[in-house]
């Protein structure tokens, strides 16, 4: 008689029906005030939907693109610096596609800089160590990697790793420490996971439809007002300061759905109930449950969730007494090869170069993955500890002082992110990814990791909360159109299936590098 589902669904709706009139109603509720939620509401306010609430964790807006303040320039005031979100990936071409970020950096004026990656410094446990080369050959095996992965996809073939990839391009730094290092900041850097966890097919596809569509520019970004500024530039469109739509320090516990209504109810005690809602939560907070659901999400939604990855990239910055800045600054990085551990403290990036903030003292040096999970456990005082014997290491025959200040964010620990971005791992089909993506009933899912070639980039959840944005207004509008998912998955995509239905909405000969 169908016995737990029938009563699961029975429950939900009660949940939503007992104390309606105790709830704040509205159309639509947008949960996470992220770039996300902030682009779907803006979606939602210019088809003149104006009956929505946007629900945020935090005492602000823009979700992981978050900054904060630290050390003090030379008049005593401190710095900011970004701990999330720090560039603009992909910028765009004269005549040519613009990055909608990049649209959205010069009109708020942002401060950037270009980041240039020929511009790096080696060191290995015997000091500066000139291993350059290694790029070239690393840029070889990757030219192999791109053009297997046109033929998996227009093939409909099976997906590898990219670490099956890269072996068989040629490159095998297992037992070379310089090599591993090269890899970290030719892949890990990027992805928040190593070659061996990432998929050839979409880590490929990620790739080329930012930089071979927009351009290879990469910027980064350090103005002292935060890089979310142009988030909360684009809540200033239609939301009134002080606009009771907005609803900061509120923390959402459950999210209860039925067909005709959908319940929210909060930390505080408060609740919500909407004709949809547009969960905007990452991948991260997903996967670990700090929402429940009820009824539990259906199965297929539940596998499209735990299947992906959620990464977390972990900036460790330190600031040195000017006078004793003790690193060459004409670099704008340093890569430092680890003898045992690979992606141990490898990528350092000088903010005290010409072009950012010369005369700082600021350096800064990023993990990822399980160094992430590791460093984000321990005490300040440990990581300190490690964070000086590794420039140490790479500065043998010099003094280094210690930091005058010192900080990294938490980004494993904080129950509103859980990580930092989503990857695509190994062997993983569009249409799994299209179950992580699809709406369940009247609950909505926007985020960068619903975006099949942006993921992980800024740019995905622009697009991605808009188009969500424009989905759920014409549900209210009375035309909605569910989008499409799988209850049954086959092991490949076949290229029939590359379409807007799954998220696709690139060419896919950009996967390889052809226009």
């Amino acid at each position: 008689m169908g016995g737990p589902t029938v009563a699961l669904l029975l429950l939900s709706a009660a949940v939503v029906a007992v104390s309606a009139q105790a709830c704040r109603e509205t159309k639509v509720a947008v949960l996470g005030a992220g770039l996300t939620g902030i682009e779907a509401a803006k979606s939602l306010s210019e088809a003149n939907i104006k009956d929505f609430l946007i629900l945020e964790y935090n005492d602000e807006i823009g979700g992981r693109v978050k900054h904060t303040t630290f050390g003090k320039n030379a008049e005593g005031n401190p710095y900011t610096i970004e701990l999330g979100a720090n560039w603009v990936q992909g910028l765009g071409t004269p005549g040519g596609p613009q990055n909608p970020i990049w649209i959205l950096a010069q009109r708020y004026n942002l401060t950037n800089t270009y980041s240039d990656y020929s511009s790096i410094e080696t060191f290995s446990t015997t000091g500066a160590t000139n291993f350059t080369e290694l790029l070239d050959e690393f840029e070889d095996a990757y030219a192999y990697v791109e053009q297997d992965a046109g033929y998996i996809l227009t093939e409909g073939l099976q997906d590898r790793s990219f670490r099956s990839g890269l072996s068989l391009g040629g490159w095998k730094p297992m037992h070379d420490a310089a090599k591993q290092a090269v890899e970290w900041w030719e892949f890990d850097w990027e992805y928040a996971f190593s070659p061996d966890q990432s998929s050839q097919e979409f880590a490929i596809v990620n790739y080329n439809t930012t930089f071979y569509q927009f351009s290879d520019g990469n910027n980064y970004v350090f103005d002292q007002r935060g890089f979310n500024i142009f988030i909360k530039g684009e809540a200033s469109t239609y939301l009134t300061p002080n606009d009771s739509r907005l609803l900061l320090n509120t923390v959402v516990t459950n999210i209860a759905y039925n067909d005709s209504k959908v319940r929210i109810d909060n930390a505080d005690g408060s609740c919500i109930t909407a004709d949809y809602a547009i969960c905007t939560f990452s991948l991260g907070v997903l996967q670990n449950d700090d929402v429940s659901f009820t009824p539990p999400l259906p199965l297929w939604k539940q596998q499209g969730i735990t299947t992906f990855d959620m990464g977390t990239y972990t900036k460790i910055f330190l600031q040195f007494p000017t006078n004793q800045v003790f690193w060459d600054t004409s670099y704008q990085f340093l890569l430092y090869a680890d003898p045992t551990t690979r992606g141990y403290y490898p990528v350092w990036q000088s903010l005290d170069a010409e072009g950012f903030l010369p005369g700082s003292g600021i350096l800064f040096v990023t993990v990822v993955d399980d160094q992430s999970y590791r460093v984000e456990a321990q005490s300040d005082e440990q990581t300190l500890a490690e964070v000086m014997a590794v420039l140490r290491t790479m500065y043998p025959n010099t003094t280094i002082p210690e930091p005058t200040a010192f900080y990294y964010p938490r980004w494993t620990q904080e129950p509103w992110a859980r990580g930092s971005y989503s990857n695509w791992p190994p062997g993983t089909t569009l249409q799994m990814h299209q179950n992580l993506r699809a709406n369940v009933g009247r609950v909505w899912f926007a985020g960068e990791h619903t975006s099949p070639e942006y993921f992980g980039f800024l740019q995905a959840a622009y697009m991605e909360g808009q188009e969500v944005g424009q989905a759920v207004a014409r549900c209210v509008l009375g035309q909605c159109v569910p989008e499409v998912h799988y209850e049954d998955l086959r092991g490949t995509t076949q290229p029939g299936d590359y379409n807007p239905a799954n998220g696709w909405t690139v060419s896919s000969f950009l996967t390889y590098g052809f226009d």
